[in-house]
């Protein structure tokens, strides 16, 4: 529907200009529903993912090395977004303008429904808040979970509320671009373009080389070869331009491919919160794209405040479509207010782009996880060759969404006593991660813990 919007409203545009121009109010009022979500989006996520951190620390060397390397690899791939960036800027020459209320243009009936829509609230306010209160309720330990686990139900309902506006795209998308085409011609056609062909091939470039190379140097597996063993989650995520949709099945290959049930218990899970090369990317270039287009180009000491900023507020950006784009406004609002305005044309982009971001976090989630068991020899590498070469090929047909993360009584008898199953220290990680429970492992007298089936 996005697509089709996007085309009809770039041939309105070009046809009749001034048709095109007449529908910008389209474009401002998806970009008000956006900007109505962002607290409430912020909030429960940064609330929830200081939580996560604190869970994650209390796991010992695996969660703490995984943080730290989701950590540096975020904001390594910020900072590839922003040097592209600022290499090609991308959307100069668009001369975007934000719509006014009550100019000569618009008229009464306009202006009384964008009325209509509930006004936004300050996002570094509600950043600062959503950490205290995390923190706050992280220090209060177990009575403290009563109320997070409410914060958890609040942003179901608020990630429900985003889908709900997301449906709304296609026509903010048909009248953002439409608008942006009447009053441009081709070039706003040329400059999307761009955006999208270079943020394609930093993405590419990111997998193959940053990610590649610290898989080759770290564990010598070739990341062709790992891509290859996860085509069909590939073709999965770009069906659904979500990388959660592809969750179980993640942690059913990295089991097969020899590392061990702690490690990727605890990795997969908050590398999908915490881990988002590819969202990161986006992020940067997008923001420079706005600010090129709206002919306010951010300085440096912008474009670092807004680095730390989209730091922050990217976690918990992947499972839902449309969080990245309420992110990338939160860092803009928090920012450079004025430059909402010209996030129209990134909602019309935004689905071409939703896919390789959703596949860049993936992939780096896969490599993430295979690094972390490497680096805690909590990995078999002979079982991971097999696996990447065929040699020992993961048995699609046995795979069973729902039921992963699950040790069957069975299955946990047998791994206690198998010479070649993880220790114990490892099984009750793993557990611990899958379980989200918060209290230190006791797995250091070595004895078996009831509760591990029931992870």
């Amino acid at each position: 529907m996005v697509i089709i919007a996007v085309v009809l409203g770039a041939a309105i545009g070009l046809v009749f200009p001034d048709a095109g121009t007449a529908l910008k109010p389209l474009g401002t009022a998806f970009i008000a529903l956006i900007k109505m979500i962002i607290a409430p989006v912020i909030f429960c996520t940064i609330v929830l993912g200081v939580g996560s951190v604190a869970r994650a620390a209390t796991v010992g060397k695996v969660g703490g090395l995984a943080m730290l390397y989701f950590l540096v690899m975020a904001t390594f791939a910020l900072v590839v977004g922003l040097v592209v960036g600022n290499i090609i800027h991308p959307g100069t020459g668009l001369q975007l303008k934000p719509y006014e209320e009550g100019s000569g243009d618009s008229n009464h009936t306009v202006d009384f429904l964008l009325s209509l829509i509930p006004g936004d609230l300050p996002v570094l306010p509600t950043l600062v808040l959503a950490l205290l209160v995390g923190f706050a309720l992280q220090s209060m330990g177990k009575a403290g979970e009563p109320v997070l686990n409410g914060i958890r139900h609040i942003q179901a309902v608020v990630f429900k509320l985003m889908m709900m506006i997301m449906w709304a795209a296609p026509i903010g998308a048909f009248g953002a671009i439409a608008a942006v085409v009447g009053a441009t011609g081709w070039a706003a056609i040329a400059s999307m373009a761009v955006l999208m062909g270079a943020f394609y091939l930093t993405c590419a470039l990111f997998i193959v080389i940053v990610l590649g190379g610290l898989l080759k140097v770290v564990t010598g597996l070739n990341i062709f070869r790992l891509m290859k063993y996860l085509a069909r989650e590939y073709l999965l995520i770009f069906s659904t331009s979500s990388s959660e949709s592809a969750l179980p099945r993640l942690i059913a290959k990295m089991e097969h491919a020899g590392v061990s049930k702690a490690v990727v218990g605890i990795t997969v899970p908050t590398g999908y919160s915490f881990n988002l090369d590819g969202t990161a990317i986006y992020l940067t270039m997008a923001s420079l794209f706005v600010s090129s287009a709206m002919e306010t180009p951010m300085d440096l000491g912008q474009q670092i405040s807004l680095l730390v900023f989209m730091i922050i507020a990217s976690k918990g950006a992947a499972g839902v479509t449309g969080a990245g784009l309420a992110t990338l406004a939160a860092g803009l609002q928090a920012h450079r207010p004025e430059l909402l305005d010209g996030m129209g044309v990134i909602v019309g982009i935004d689905k071409f782009m939703s896919e390789c971001r959703a596949l860049t976090n993936f992939t780096g989630n896969a490599v993430a996880t295979i690094l972390i068991g490497r680096w805690t020899k909590e990995i078999d590498m002979a079982q991971a060759q097999a696996a990447l070469t065929g040699a020992s090929p993961f048995d699609e047909l046995s795979l069973e969404p729902d039921a992963h993360g699950a040790a069957s009584p069975e299955a946990t008898s047998q791994d206690s006593t198998s010479p070649e199953s993880e220790s114990a220290v490892g099984a009750e990680l793993g557990s611990t991660a899958e379980a989200g429970a918060s209290a230190a492992p006791q797995s250091s007298t070595g004895q078996k813990q009831p509760e591990l089936s029931q992870a």
